[in-house]
């Protein structure tokens, strides 16, 4: 019960409702008002004006927003009067309708912002299909769906001006109660019995939601010229806690250990369990972190954690025995880290002290948070690139063209079906990875029969159409707000207040629930089967176009690792640059192999090699990192222990090595640098066996990889 709770607390404090509020607000508030003023089909026609321009509303920086929003506004404009003059000639708009659905999908080019934008001009055109308009009235329709999207774009950026943070400040809370979640699957590692593979396969999964959501975050923060150049108040506050958020991200990954090795020496004395209760009380407290400042209101610690660790380090002292003196070793590491992640994870509750002194300055660092975020060119060249069989985009065009053609097809010539509806239904179903068209199909079909018997029991058991109205209205924000959390019940909530808005215009809801089902099973079955048929795309064809990034990053790492060994100055900034890379090319690494194992098993390619492979790279990024972290903040001598650069350097040969069997053009590797001289102090014999193991899991990285290859 206090778990759902919890979710319902962070629900409603999240962006997802907040956008789900706003964009029924926006959508309904048109009808309404030109409603009571006797013009309801215009009221209904600002609403699909609105509800167009808001599938461009996607997280981001507000200028984003605005230049997408207006796009979407002009080519709904232009579509709506392309297909308002183009009804008296049904094949002719078939024909705009195929060529649209190859061209608007082609817009994925320039990002996901500018795909939406297609997608809203693909939607006027369908939603208008079955509505013929006399010449005289195309115009005046046209300009009612611009004024729509208008009504939309104004009131999102009103908004966003009255509480210019409270995006910043939802993406931020939850990108934090993302890592908290990373966090807490790190204390399954320590527990009685654990299945330790099962383990791995969580952790990877997490690690792309925490991907996901810091991508977020820097596109909100580094590309908001607002927040990057304020020196105090809200904005420095923001930037600094998710500087603050990446290095907590850090230390929690570096934390690897030889768990199995720990489970059979230490698993009976119940010091694990004890490591993993601290470890979730850890989590417990940054996840309570990331809500307050979701939420945008006050924090107070409720655990003092060092009081814990202090427990837990007398647990362990009392396992040390003068006859098994450093036994304990490990155990004491582990400690250690739990230590620095508690100091850490007081840095982020500095947020919410107004007065404290600025830790680092943020305005005047634009260029250097920049390099953080990609930047999006708008070129024809870019476009003409992916016009060609290899572009999965050119792939998934082709697929949408073929498949909206079928079904334009099959409507027109069956009588009695509305091709909207198809069509609408293919245009959401097809997805560029065929593991999503089939998750999206199943929630859309059971969605769709879920929501119809709701929505005409509903309708049957309740004549007043106040309580009609009130329950729509609910059903809206709900279906809105879990558009980007969970496809199923989004469609589950959207069908019934569908029907409830037909029962209003005088349709019977029995009919509009046969008709729904029945034109929704078609549109599906036409994304999945030519999903599946035409230019099929496994993941497995495309997974060494991730397995070359993590490769490349990670040898880049070593690179910067064998930098500060050397005494070579690094900048921070570029080691927190190779540092991004490994999570982002790791992130798409793990998403990749989930979509891979959601396809069918005679697709899989090798399906346990590659899981090895994302976990032995994960273990190498961290052990580097590890190493890294400690010697740039001086907690180890920089001291070439004896062979450590041939050590360290037969390393990063295995991974070019691996590179080059994925990649045969790659380029050489370059000479090695020469050692400084040895310092007087006695070499590191930890450093020594750090480095050592980072050979060894790179060797094996170097033999799953030929396995994958087979």
């Amino acid at each position: 019960m206090a778990e759902s709770l919890r979710k319902l607390r962070y629900f409603f404090s999240s962006q997802e409702f907040s956008d789900g509020v706003r964009t029924t607000l926006a959508i309904l508030v048109p009808g309404l008002v030109l409603g009571l003023l006797g013009q309801l089909m215009a009221g209904v026609t600002m609403s699909i004006g609105a509800l167009c321009v808001s599938l461009t509303d996607t997280p981001g920086p507000p200028v984003h927003k605005r230049n997408g929003g207006l796009a979407a506004v002009a080519l709904t404009g232009l579509m709506a009067l392309i297909t308002g003059f183009l009804q008296p000639y049904p094949w002719l708009l078939g024909a705009v309708v195929v060529a649209v659905s190859f061209l608007f999908t082609m817009l994925l080019v320039y990002g996901n912002r500018a795909g939406a934008v297609g997608t809203a001009g693909l939607l006027v055109l369908v939603l208008m299909l079955d509505k013929p308009l006399p010449p005289g009235q195309v115009l005046s329709h046209a300009g009612l769906i611009v004024a729509g999207g208008f009504w939309y774009l104004a009131l999102a950026l009103l908004l966003n001006q009255l509480r210019p943070y409270r995006v910043a400040q939802q993406a931020l809370g939850d990108a934090i109660r993302a890592v908290a979640g990373f966090l807490r699957l790190k204390a399954e590692f320590y527990r009685t019995g654990t299945n330790l593979e099962a383990d791995y396969r969580r952790l990877v999964a997490q690690q792309v939601t925490v991907s996901e959501k810091q991508d977020v975050v820097r596109e909100l923060l580094f590309k908001t010229r607002q927040l990057v150049t304020e020196s105090t108040g809200t904005g420095r506050r923001l930037v600094l806690t998710f500087v603050d958020l990446v290095d907590l991200y850090e230390q929690i990954t570096i934390t690897y250990y030889d768990y199995a090795d720990l489970h059979r020496r230490f698993e009976a004395s119940g010091v694990l369990d004890a490591i993993a209760t601290e470890v979730e009380a850890l989590a417990a407290e940054l996840e309570r972190v990331g809500f307050a400042i979701q939420a945008n209101h006050g924090y107070t610690a409720r655990r003092n954690l060092l009081a814990g660790l202090d427990q837990l380090k007398a647990r362990i002292d009392a396992l040390d025995e003068p006859a098994r003196s450093g036994s304990t070793l490990m155990l004491r590491k582990i400690l250690v880290n739990l230590r620095n992640l508690v100091l850490r994870l007081q840095d982020i509750q500095a947020y919410f002290d107004a007065e404290a002194p600025a830790r680092a300055a943020v305005g005047g660092r634009e260029l250097e948070f920049g390099r953080f975020v990609a930047h999006q060119s708008f070129d024809l060249k870019q476009l003409a690139g992916h016009l060609t069989l290899r572009s999965g985009i050119f792939r998934h065009s082709m697929r949408m063209l073929v498949a909206c053609l079928i079904g334009f097809i099959i409507t027109e010539t069956l009588p009695g079906h509305h091709s909207y509806w198809v069509l609408m239904t293919i245009t959401y179903m097809l997805k560029p990875a065929f593991s999503l068209t089939k998750q999206r199909n199943v929630q859309r079909v059971l969605g769709t029969l879920l929501g119809g018997i709701l929505g005409a029991f509903i309708l049957w058991l309740i004549p007043d159409r106040l309580a009609l109205l009130l329950l729509m209205v609910g059903f809206m924000v709900v279906s809105f707000s879990f558009v980007r959390i969970n496809y199923l019940v989004t469609v589950t909530f959207m069908t019934p207040f569908i029907l409830i808005l037909f029962s209003f215009l005088g349709l019977g809801y029995v009919r509009v629930v046969q008709e729904r089902v029945f034109d929704t099973a078609l549109g599906c079955g036409i994304a999945f089967a030519v999903g599946y048929v035409l230019f099929p795309r496994w993941e497995s064809e495309q997974l060494q176009d991730y397995l070359k990034p993590v490769l490349r990053a990670n040898l880049s790492y070593l690179r910067t690792l064998q930098q500060v060994l050397l005494g070579s100055p690094v900048a921070v900034l570029d080691y927190k640059l190779a540092r991004k890379e490994v999570y982002v090319s790791s992130a798409n690494l793990g998403a990749a192999f989930q979509r891979m194992m959601s396809e069918p098993r005679g697709k899989q390619h090798r399906p346990t090699e590659v899981h090895e492979f994302v976990v032995l790279n994960h273990i190498l990024s961290s052990n580097v990192a590890s190493v890294t972290a400690a010697l740039l903040s001086g907690d180890t001598r920089p001291a070439w222990p004896a062979g450590g650069l041939k050590t360290l350097r037969q390393a990063q040969q295995n991974l070019h090595r691996s590179l080059r069997r994925l990649d045969p053009q790659e380029p050489e590797l370059p000479p090695a640098e020469l050692a400084a001289p040895a310092p007087a102090a006695a070499p590191d014999a930890h450093l020594t066996e750090q480095l050592e193991f980072l050979q060894k899991v790179s060797s094996d990285i170097q033999k799953v990889t030929e396995s994958v290859l087979k």
